[in-house]
């Protein structure tokens, strides 16, 4: 079975609370009960990680590379300042799938730079928490492509 763990970073666990109008209403908990379910249809294990801390995140990586297949992470405000979590990934060498729930595309000139994303071979962006589904699928597809099963 394809192993794959789903790392988000900071202020993600207040999902439903935080800028509803960015984010929108769906909390974390549904967040990862959709996870969860979409990866059970897909014959995915998967395990879903969240902290506020970088030099956290960059220990789960690490320690997630002998036992996971890749990784799909939503760095959140990360994604715009750390050279550590891109390190991290280049480092385990694993693939891995950027998401963020917004089109940061579409907001402040400064979360325009991606530097997890710079090792990541696809980013899915602006599709809200289902966006999630979509990194997950593009994992597994890119994984089978690879003959991992």
């Amino acid at each position: 079975m394809v192993r794959i763990m789903i790392i988000n970073g900071p202020n993600l666990n207040l999902l439903g609370r935080r800028e509803p109008q960015i984010y929108g209403h769906t909390t974390y908990a549904d967040l990862i009960k959709l996870i969860h379910k979409h990866c059970t249809e897909r014959g995915a294990e998967c395990k879903i990680f969240q902290s506020n801390h970088e030099g956290t995140i960059v220990d789960a990586i690490q320690e997630g590379a002998d036992y996971f297949d890749g990784y799909v992470i939503n760095p959140a405000a990360y994604t715009h300042t750390s050279v550590a979590i891109l390190d991290a990934l280049k480092a385990v060498g694993l693939p891995a799938v950027e998401v963020h729930i917004s089109d940061v595309d579409k907001r402040e000139k400064f979360r325009q730079i991606s530097y997890p994303g710079m090792y990541c071979f696809k980013t899915v962006k602006g599709e809200g928490v289902q966006g999630y589904c979509t990194a997950i699928d593009a994992l597994l597809d890119k994984l089978a492509e690879q003959g991992c099963r």
